[in-house]
């Protein structure tokens, strides 16, 4: 690596390191809670672009740690994951996580194609909806091979985090508005905010409001859809890969992605859950993975134009809430007849 290359590499890091603390000390405040670290990581990043001279000196730099340290980051987000807390919970959270993610990804994926989206754009929109916010796009982002440029894959990316932020936030507040009306149990409003809500941090805030046998239900629904994280990059990337870039492109057979980096992901979660040693520094560890993934998330707002991306969401945002309506619905009915 050249010397111009690791200067920017370490103005890079500085940059966004200090984009993913303020990030993570943010999102401990009242009402930011609702949009959750690595979206405020995202925004401080955004706001960088105002100091372009800046940028432009990290600019070799804020490539790798977007793409590496995402990979990092959530290889370590493993450890988040007790597998035996999952088992414990029984089938039916394992089963309606399973029928969630994938009616959520296909559902959300159609409507937003029917809205004009492009097909990436539907994807990373579909996944994060379905799965785990923004930590699913960009955990899905590497197995899209993007017909455009490098920018509109950035674009794509920050446009679907947005859609799932802001979905959420909006989601979780209607739900704990609707709480005194839904005559749920603690366990049943649980199982509602960790099935529907797409990020982590928005299970915490609309669990954490129905108490604390609520909060746990809301973590172990939520947990058990960012277990289905990883063969979901590969089942998307697999069919992506034949369907979609196949059918865009005549340059010839390309090789099928597999998310390595995802077996890492499986693998913390196995150490995090069997290994005595580890279990008083997991929660360390799960905090470094979110330091991660918050600088991963600073760097792709620093790259991004988000002048275009305002023009091009009303689409997708209108889709998602279309298909985020449908799930809160299905999520309640299912608490109450399985719960």
């Amino acid at each position: 690596m050249s010397i111009f290359k690791k200067q920017a590499f370490w103005l890079a890091a500085g940059l966004t390191l200090i984009c993913s603390i303020l990030g993570t000390l943010l999102a401990k405040l009242p009402y930011l809670s609702l949009i959750g670290a690595l979206v405020l990581s995202l925004l401080l990043g955004m706001a960088c672009q105002f100091q372009p001279k800046a940028i432009q000196s990290a600019s070799a730099g804020i490539g790798f740690i977007s793409n590496k340290f995402l990979r990092l980051g959530i290889i370590l987000l493993g450890f988040k994951l007790n597998l035996i807390d999952l088992a414990q919970a029984g089938v039916k959270t394992i089963l309606l996580a399973c029928v969630i993610v994938a009616c959520m990804i296909i559902v959300t994926y159609w409507v937003c194609r029917k809205f004009g989206a492009e097909p990436e754009l539907a994807i990373l929109t579909a996944s994060g909806c379905g799965i785990c916010g923004a930590a699913a796009v960009m955990g899905i982002s590497p197995q899209i091979d993007a017909q455009g440029s490098e920018e509109r894959k950035r674009e794509n990316e920050v446009l679907a985090v947005a859609v799932v932020c802001v979905m959420g936030t909006v989601f979780t507040l209607v739900d704990i508005l609707l709480k005194p009306i839904l005559h749920l149990d603690a366990s049943q409003f649980g199982v509602v905010a960790g099935g529907s809500l797409h990020e982590i941090a928005h299970a915490v805030a609309a669990g954490g409001a129905g108490g604390a046998e609520s909060l746990k239900w809301a973590l172990i629904m939520k947990l058990s859809r960012v277990l289905l994280l990883a063969p979901t990059a590969l089942i998307v990337g697999i069919w992506y890969q034949k369907h979609v870039v196949k059918n865009a492109t005549t340059s010839g057979k390309k090789k099928l992605p597999f998310p390595w980096f995802m077996l890492g992901f499986l693998l913390t979660s196995v150490l995090g859950t069997f290994l005595p040693f580890l279990k008083e520094a997991v929660p360390t560890l799960v905090q470094v993975a979110y330091i991660f993934l918050g600088m991963a998330m600073a760097a792709l707002g620093m790259s991004v134009n988000f002048k275009v991306i305002a023009q091009r969401g009303k689409g997708v945002f209108t889709a998602a809430f279309i298909t985020s309506v449908g799930l809160s619905i299905f999520t309640i009915i299912a608490s109450k007849l399985f719960f």
